[in-house]
């Protein structure tokens, strides 16, 4: 090391490797050969800079060399390390890539690293393939070919398109006090008991129970949501027919909001979501009465996590179902509950000019506050819950669309 190189950093590479130090995440030593340039840029001699940031002289040398012969890069990457060369070559990882990601052998499942190991000495002419060469090399490319994920795999035409446009689009809206927005589906829920009482918690142990259990059937979980307001509705049931359909189609109607001039209710395409139903369950004139206040809107096939219900019963289930209920009244009353407290975290405070029915509010008929004046021009926002949801909604077709 009887050589001594100068380094001489211009303003740009300074602030490169200032910026560097101030934030952001690198490797170590790349910060050490950072913090060696901008302390020979000052002058200080190679043994100083050593015993100030704790390396070796030949570190600091070798980091000065590789700045004056080559760049700034070069200085603060790595040197090319002597070694073993990489027993698979492009081609080979290539053709390894393709193996792991097509359809595994007859009789297996899934590729195995053994699996792969085996067919690529098959397909090449290495006499011998370590798995763990089989697990870098996948590593590499991030592959896993023995997970698999379930996805809605959805057929994107213009029908699609069009259905998803028209429920964003409800969501997205201003929204009007006769014409409510109504999220609706259903969930079917497991009656489980239990065959041995559970152990209660104690400190350092868990509540323990046993993996038996008694099945007393199922329920069916009819799921509202107001997509502009915090109120929902779950209604039990024992079936899912159109007869169901129909009644809840009516409770909608006459119960929950009977001052709505229009109820646009977001649904699937299942089959017994349709007006056919109310006209096998009720006379022609009580059928059509009803559907002269609610407007369905259909979200695009094999893509139901549009509806916003979905979200709801998804926290139906962690907040409340996420147990084993019994009995078909227990699965009531606790279903109940969690929707009184559920609906009263959000409390509606809707007002208006004038409590007149043009311009009345269309709340469910179990939130109304009777009695009291009601003045809109005092409320918030009305639009920023809906812009969120639409938002969220649309970024969320995206993401599942790439």
């Amino acid at each position: 090391m009887n050589v001594r190189y100068r380094v001489e950093l211009s303003e740009l590479e300074r602030l490169q490797l200032q910026g560097m130090l101030s934030g952001g995440e690198q490797a170590v030593r790349r910060l050490k050969r950072a913090q060696i340039l901008l302390a020979s840029d000052t002058g200080q001699s190679e043994e100083r800079i050593a015993k100030a940031l704790g390396v070796g002289v030949s570190t600091v040398y070798r980091t000065r060399r590789r700045f004056v012969e080559g760049n700034l890069d070069g200085a603060l990457s790595e040197e090319p390390r002597p070694g073993k060369a990489r027993k698979l070559t492009k081609n080979e990882e290539v053709l390894l890539v393709a193996t792991a990601c097509s359809k595994a052998p007859a009789g297996c499942a899934r590729w195995t690293l053994k699996l792969l190991a085996g067919r690529m000495v098959e397909l090449t002419e290495h006499a011998v393939l370590s798995r763990e060469t089989v697990r870098r090399r996948l590593n590499e490319n991030a592959l896993k070919p023995w997970q698999r994920k379930m996805w809605c795999i959805a057929k994107v035409d213009a029908e699609y398109v069009a259905r998803m446009e028209d429920v964003l689009d409800l969501y997205a809206k201003e929204p009007k006090a006769n014409q409510p927005v109504v999220s609706f589906d259903e969930s079917p829920v497991q009656l489980i008991g239990e065959v041995r009482q559970p152990i209660p918690a104690v400190p350092r142990q868990a509540e323990r129970y046993d993996s038996e259990y008694r099945r007393n059937g199922t329920a069916n979980l009819f799921v509202m949501v107001d997509a502009h307001r915090p109120w929902r509705h779950v209604k039990v049931t024992d079936h899912r027919t159109g007869q169901d359909f129909a009644a809840c189609m009516r409770d909608l109607a006459d119960l929950h909001y009977p001052r709505a001039q229009k109820i646009r209710v977001i649904l699937d395409n299942l089959s017994t979501h349709s007006a056919a139903s109310l006209y096998n369950s009720f006379p022609p004139s009580e059928a059509r009465r009803i559907m002269n206040k609610i407007e369905f809107h259909y979200t695009p096939k094999h893509a139901s996590w549009l509806n916003m219900v979905e979200i709801e019963i998804g926290v139906l289930r962690t907040m409340c179902l996420n147990r084993r209920i019994e009995q078909r009244a227990e699965l009531v009353s606790e279903i109940a509950t969690w929707e009184r407290r559920r609906n009263a975290k959000n409390p509606m405070d809707v007002r208006l000019r004038e409590s007149t029915p043009e311009n009345a509010p269309c709340l469910p008929a179990n939130r109304r506050r009777p009695g009291r004046r009601l003045n809109r021009s005092k409320s918030p926002s009305r639009g920023t819950r809906s812009h969120h949801h639409a938002s969220s909604f649309r970024l969320r077709y995206l993401h599942r669309m790439r």
